[in-house]
């Protein structure tokens, strides 16, 4: 169960499962009295799979970085000391 106080207001979140229009609550409610509740539905989801590994050095030679790439540029000028 999570609780956490905000205002004057009290959240808390007990697990339960849901079937056949039934809720049946497998936590105790932290009340006994009338309140006003937020139900969320998740659905299991397939597990998607495991992305594969890079080959490290997969781009060697596709990408080149200039000889001037560290130097200040032209355009920039204007707006440094």
């Amino acid at each position: 169960m999570f609780v956490k106080k905000l205002g004057t207001v009290m959240y808390a979140t007990i697990n339960g499962i849901f079937e056949n229009g039934i809720l049946l609550m497998l936590e105790t409610p932290p009340t006994a009295k009338k309140s006003k509740v937020v139900i969320t539905f998740m659905e299991e989801l397939e597990t998607l799979p495991k992305p594969t590994k890079r080959k490290l050095g997969g781009l060697e030679g596709k990408i080149s970085i200039p000889d001037d790439f560290n130097e200040p540029l032209d355009d920039l000028k204007e707006y440094m000391f």
